[in-house]
């Protein structure tokens, strides 16, 4: 909130990917009232991004919904947004990478075209680490149970 002169309620926010953090994602930001896009390749993902209530977006036609985003947040770990796209976006959007190395923002192409981006690696482990740790954990018992260890 503190990258845009808007709040995300009311703004146009896509999310680029639809795993684990991209569906918390999009429900967080549907919950503050963002209008929400939501990008995924798989028809069952598509499927269920309409079901949830947000527009849903096939990245073959991620570029038509670029030019009228306000932030941008990116949840896949290969580069979605190289310079074709990026030279789509307006100067104003925020674009937000959660992705792991080597994340799907072309960074220097970005910063060439003047645009605001954050790599927000290691979240949530970097700004709240125990809570972090707890889904750790879960997820590891889980596993191992699964696994019947």
């Amino acid at each position: 909130m503190e990258e845009m002169p808007i709040t995300l309620h009311d703004s146009k926010a896509l999310v680029l990917g639809f795993g684990r953090v991209g569906k918390i994602l999009s429900k967080m930001l549907s919950g503050i009232g963002a209008e929400v896009y939501v990008e995924a390749r798989k028809y069952s993902d598509i499927s269920w991004i309409r079901s949830y209530g947000y527009n849903p977006v096939s990245l073959n036609h991620v570029s038509e919904y670029l030019p009228g985003m306000d932030v941008i947040f990116n949840t896949i770990p290969s580069v979605i947004l190289g310079s074709d796209l990026l030279s789509k976006i307006k100067k104003e959007t925020l674009i937000i990478d959660l992705a792991s190395k080597p994340g799907g923002v072309d960074f220097d192409m970005a910063k060439k075209q003047g645009l605001r981006t954050i790599w927000a690696l290691s979240l949530p482990g970097k700004v709240a680490p125990i809570t972090a740790a707890k889904f750790i954990k879960e997820t590891v018992y889980n596993i191992i149970d699964e696994l019947g260890v």
